[in-house]
C-alpha cells in the first residue's frame, strides 16, 4: 500500500512546482468557501470582466486601441445593465406579482382536477390516494403562502444587497477591465519565478473556462430570446418570467431543463386546459430544447471538455450544498475548470 502511495506521489508531485500549485489551489478553494458570501459582488464582477475581456481582445485584434476597446465594451455592458434594471426587471417583477395573486385561483382549479382523477382513471387511482395527494398539495400551498409572507417581511435586507450589487458591480467590472494587466502582474509576482507547469495548467484551464462561460452567456441569450418570442406568439401568460427561467436552466444541463418544464407546463395547463393550445406550446417548447441540445450546444462548445452526466450531478450537489443557489449556477464552470486542471496536470508533470 505504501509503495502505491509513494509511486502516485512521485508521479504527480515529484516537481516542487506541482506541490506549490496543489497548495495554491487548496488555499484558493478554502478562501472561496469561507469568504464567497462576503465577496460575492467581487466574484460576480470578475466573471463579468472575464466574459467581456474576450470582446475587448477581439476589438484590439481589429486595430482598436486598448483603452478605447475597454471603453466601448464597458459602455455596451452598461447599456445592457440599464436595460435589465429598467426594462426587463420591472417586467419580470410585475409578472411574478401577478402570478402570486393568481395562485389561489390556480389552486382551486388544481383541486377540481384532483377530485376528477379517480373518476377518469379508477383503475389507477383510488379515493384514498387522491385524498392524500390533495392533503399534500394543501400543505405545500400553505408553506408557500408562509414563505411569501416571510419573504416580504425580510425583503429589506435583500433590497439593500441588490442596491450594493447595482452600485459596486459596474465599478468593479470597469477596474477589472482597465487594470487587468496590473492585477495579473501583481498576482504573478507572488508565484515562483519558474512556473512552467503553472503556465501550462493556466493556459489549459483558461481556454476551457473562457470557452464555457462565454458560450453559456450566448446560449442563455439565444434560448431565452427564442423562448420569449415563441411564448408571446402563442399567447402564453408570464412569457418573460418563463423565458428567463428557461434561459437560466441551460446553466445546469439535464437537471435545469427537466425542472423548468414543470412551471411551463403548469401555467399552460391552467391557462388553456388539455386543449390544442397546450399541446402546440409543449411541441414548440420541445423543439426549442431539442435544437438547443443537438445544434446550439455542439456549435458553441465544440472546444470545451465534455463532462459526464454523473459528474454534472455530483458537481451540482456538491457546490449547491456549499453555496446554495449560486453554487448550482456555477457548479458546471467550476467542474469544467477542475477537469481542465486534472487533464493538463499529468501531461505537464511528465513533460
Amino acid at each position: 500500500m505504501l509503495n502505491i502511495v509513494r509511486s502516485w506521489v512521485e508521479k504527480y508531485f515529484s516537481d516542487e512546482e506541482a506541490v506549490a500549485l496543489f497548495i495554491l489551489l487548496i488555499v484558493a478553494l478554502v478562501a472561496i468557501i469561507l469568504t464567497g458570501a462576503m465577496l460575492a459582488p467581487v466574484i460576480a464582477s470578475v466573471i463579468f470582466a472575464f466574459i467581456l475581456q474576450g470582446l475587448v481582445s477581439k476589438l484590439v485584434a481589429l486595430g482598436v486601441k486598448d483603452k478605447w476597446a475597454i471603453l466601448i465594451v464597458f459602455m455596451l455592458f452598461m447599456s445592457l445593465f440599464t436595460v435589465f434594471l429598467f426594462v426587463l426587471l420591472p417586467l419580470v417583477l410585475g409578472q411574478v406579482t401577478s402570478l402570486v395573486k393568481e395562485f389561489p385561483g390556480m389552486f382551486s382549479e388544481l383541486k377540481i382536477y384532483i377530485k376528477l382523477l379517480p373518476q377518469e382513471y379508477p383503475s389507477l387511482l383510488s379515493e384514498a390516494s387522491v385524498s392524500n395527494l390533495f392533503n399534500q398539495a394543501t400543505s405545500e400551498a400553505a408553506k408557500f403562502g408562509q414563505w411569501v409572507v416571510s419573504f416580504s417581511l425580510e425583503s429589506f435586507p435583500l433590497l439593500v444587497t441588490v442596491l450594493i450589487y447595482i452600485v459596486l458591480v459596474p465599478i468593479l467590472v470597469f477596474f477589472f477591465l482597465k487594470d487587468r494587466l496590473v492585477m495579473l502582474n501583481a498576482l504573478a509576482s507572488l508565484l515562483p519565478k519558474d512556473r512552467s507547469l503553472m503556465t501550462r495548467v493556466w493556459l489549459e484551464m483558461n481556454m476551457q473556462f473562457a470557452n464555457y462561460i462565454r458560450g453559456k452567456v450566448v446560449e442563455i441569450l439565444i434560448v431565452g430570446v427564442a423562448t420569449y418570442v415563441a411564448f408571446v406568439v402563442l399567447g402564453l401568460n408570464y412569457a418573460a418570467l418563463l423565458a428567463i427561467l428557461v434561459g437560466l436552466s441551460v446553466l445546469v444541463p439535464y437537471i435545469g431543463a427537466t425542472i423548468v418544464t414543470i412551471p411551463v407546463a403548469m401555467i399552460a395547463l391552467f391557462q388553456w386546459g388539455w386543449g390544442s393550445d397546450f399541446f402546440y406550446l409543449m411541441i414548440v417548447y420541445g423543439v426549442i430544447q431539442a435544437l438547443d441540445g443537438n445544434v446550439l450546444v455542439p456549435l458553441l462548445f465544440s472546444e470545451v471538455v465534455n463532462l459526464h452526466p454523473v459528474l454534472i450531478i455530483v458537481a451540482v450537489l456538491f457546490f449547491g450544498g456549499i453555496w446554495g443557489l449560486w453554487g448550482v449556477f456555477f457548479a458546471i464552470p467550476l467542474a469544467t475548470m477542475l477537469k481542465a486542471v486534472l487533464s493538463a496536470w499529468p501531461v505537464a508533470v511528465k513533460g
